[in-house]
C-alpha cells in the first residue's frame, strides 16, 4: 500500500487520533528525499508501520575529477633572465636620466625581493655577474644582455657618481628588505674585484666611500678586502686608498674610525699590504703621500694600542710567573725603547695590570694592608713608567678614578699616594698640582679631605726648606 493510499484511508472517524501520527510519518518521509518508498500497514486502533529499507544512497566520488589550484599557491618557475631582460629593457627606456630611473624602479611591479641580487649586479656592473666578475651572455644573441646605464657605466666622476648613490638612496629607503641583499652583493662585488677593470674599479671605491660615510653598508663588508688574491696583486691597498678619499670628502675621520671599529676591522688596516711591505712606516709613508695623513695618523694610534695590549700580556705573564721587579724594569724600559714610546704612554696600563693581579678584600681594614704591601714590592716598576710630571699627573688621577670606583679603597687612597711618595714614584710638585686642581671630579671632595694634612705638611716642609 502506498503512503497516499493509506492517508486516504484514515479518513473515517478513528482518523482523529491516528490522523496526527500517519501525518508526522508523512512529512518525514517527503522531507527526507533521500528515503526509500515504504508501505504503510494500518489496523484499528494501531498503526504498524514497517520500513523495507531505510539508507542513504553513496555520494558521488571526487575521482578522476581536476581539482583546481588556488593563484596564490602556484609556484612560479625561477627566471632570473626573465628579471634581468625586463630591469634592462626598463632602465634603457629611461635615456640615462636617474631621476627617471629612480622612479622606474619605484613603480615597477617587478619581484625584488626574488631577485635582489639581479637587480643590484644590473645597479652595478650592467648585467648579471657570473662567478669572478663576468657579465653573462645569453645564447640568444638577439637578447640585450647588458646596459651602460649602471655604475660601471658612469664616469669615473664622484659628482656623477653620486647621482647613483641617490638611485641606491631612494632605492633601499623604499624597499627596506633590500638593505641585507645590498650589503651581500657589496661584498660579492669586492670579492670580484680583479675581474673588474682598473676603470671600473675606481668607480666602485668612489661610489662605496660616498655608501660607508651615509650608513648605507656596514663596514664589515670590507673584510673582503683582505683576501690574499686581492692583497698579493695591490689591488686591496689601491681600492682602499680611493675608498677613503671618497669617503673623507663626505664624511669626516671620526665617521671612518667608528665604522671600522664597530666591523671590528679597526686593527687589521696595515693587512692591506703584501706582506714584503706590511710595516708601520710603509703604511704610514703610503697614506700621507696620498694626502690621507688622517688615516695614516689613525693607523699610528691604533698601533700604539696594539703595542700597548702587547705589553700588558707580558707584564702579565711576568707577575704570574713571579719575576723579580727589576726583571720587569728592564723589559719595561727596553720596550719603550724599541717602539718608541714615553712614560706617560705607559704608566696608565702598568698601574691597571698591577691592580689586577691581586684578589682583593672586601674589608676595607684588611685592604690597606695587602694594597700597601703589593704596592711596595712594585714600586720600582711604577717609578720606570713615572719619570715626568705628566706620567705622574696620570697616575695620580688613575689612582683617584680607581679607589673610587672600588668602594673598599675609599680610605685607602692617602696611604697609597704617602707611600709613592716616599718611594719616589711621584714628586712633592705633581701632588701640590694634583691637590689644587689636578684631581677628577670622582670624589674629589672625599679625597681632599683625606689628603689635606698631608699636603699641609708638604707646605710647611717647604716653607722650612725656603727659610733655610
Amino acid at each position: 500500500m502506498s503512503v497516499g493510499a493509506s492517508t486516504r484511508w484514515l479518513s473515517d472517524d478513528n482518523s482523529r487520533t491516528l490522523g496526527p501520527r500517519i501525518m508526522k510519518l508523512h512529512r518525514y518521509i517527503d522531507h527526507d528525499l533521500q528515503m526509500t518508498p515504504i508501505d504503510v500497514e494500518v489496523t484499528r486502533p494501531k498503526v504498524k508501520v514497517t520500513v523495507l529499507m531505510n539508507q542513504k544512497s553513496e555520494k558521488p566520488s571526487l575521482s578522476g575529477q581536476r581539482l583546481k589550484t588556488r593563484k596564490r599557491d602556484e609556484k612560479e618557475k625561477y627566471d632570473p633572465s626573465a628579471f634581468r631582460d625586463a630591469i634592462i629593457q626598463g632602465l634603457n627606456e629611461t635615456e640615462a636620466d636617474l631621476d627617471q630611473v629612480a622612479k622606474f624602479l619605484d613603480v615597477s611591479k617587478l619581484d625584488y625581493r626574488r631577485y635582489a641580487d639581479v637587480l643590484f649586479d644590473v645597479l652595478f656592473a650592467g648585467g648579471q655577474l657570473a662567478p669572478g666578475g663576468s657579465i653573462l651572455e645569453d645564447p640568444d644573441q638577439s637578447k640585450v644582455c647588458r646596459t651602460d646605464i649602471c655604475v660601471f657605466g658612469c664616469e669615473a666622476d664622484r659628482n656623477k657618481l653620486k647621482g647613483y648613490f641617490e638611485v641606491f638612496n631612494k632605492l633601499l629607503r623604499r624597499y627596506k628588505y633590500l638593505e641585507k641583499a645590498f650589503e651581500d652583493s657589496v661584498k660579492k662585488l669586492l670579492v670580484f674585484l680583479k675581474g673588474f677593470s682598473d676603470e671600473d674599479q675606481q668607480k666602485l671605491a668612489i661610489i662605496l666611500g660616498i655608501i660607508f660615510a651615509n650608513g648605507f653598508c656596514k663596514a664589515n663588508v670590507l673584510s673582503a678586502l683582505f683576501e690574499d688574491h686581492l692583497v698579493k696583486e695591490g689591488i686591496s691597498l689601491r681600492f682602499a686608498t680611493s675608498m677613503f678619499r671618497s669617503w673623507l670628502e663626505e664624511k669626516d675621520i671620526g665617521s671612518v674610525i667608528k665604522a671600522l671599529k664597530v666591523a671590528e676591522i679597526e686593527s687589521r688596516l696595515l693587512e692591506l699590504f703584501p706582506v714584503t711591505k706590511r710595516s708601520q712606516d710603509a703604511f704610514v709613508t703610503h697614506f700621507t703621500n696620498e694626502g690621507l695623513e688622517a688615516i695614516a695618523s689613525f693607523q699610528n694610534k691604533q698601533q700604539s694600542v696594539e703595542v700597548k695590549k702587547d705589553m700588558q700580556k707580558s707584564l702579565e705573564e711576568m707577575m704570574e710567573n713571579e719575576d723579580e721587579p727589576k726583571q720587569i724594569v728592564s723589559y719595561l724600559t727596553e720596550y719603550m725603547k724599541k717602539h718608541g714610546l714615553s712614560d706617560s704612554d705607559l704608566v696608565i696600563h702598568v698601574w691597571t695590570t698591577l691592580m689586577a693581579q691581586v684578589e682583593w678584600n672586601k674589608k676595607e681594614e684588611l685592604v690597606a694592608e695587602q694594597a700597601i704591601k703589593h704596592l711596595k714590592k712594585y714600586a720600582l716598576v711604577l717609578a720606570t713608567v713615572a719619570r715626568s710630571l705628566d706620567a705622574e699627573m696620570k697616575l695620580l688621577v688613575k689612582i683617584q678614578e680607581y679607589c673610587y670606583d672600588n668602594m673598599a679603597f675609599m680610605k685607602v687612597f692617602q696611604k697609597i699616594i704617602v707611600l709613592l711618595y716616599k718611594t719616589d714614584v711621584v714628586s712633592e710638585d705633581s701632588v701640590l698640582k694634583w691637590y689644587n686642581g689636578g684631581h677628577s671630579v670622582k670624589g674629589k671632595s672625599v679625597f681632599l679631605e683625606q689628603m689635606k694634612p698631608f699636603i699641609e705638611w708638604l707646605q710647611s716642609a717647604e716653607e722650612e726648606s725656603e727659610d733655610d
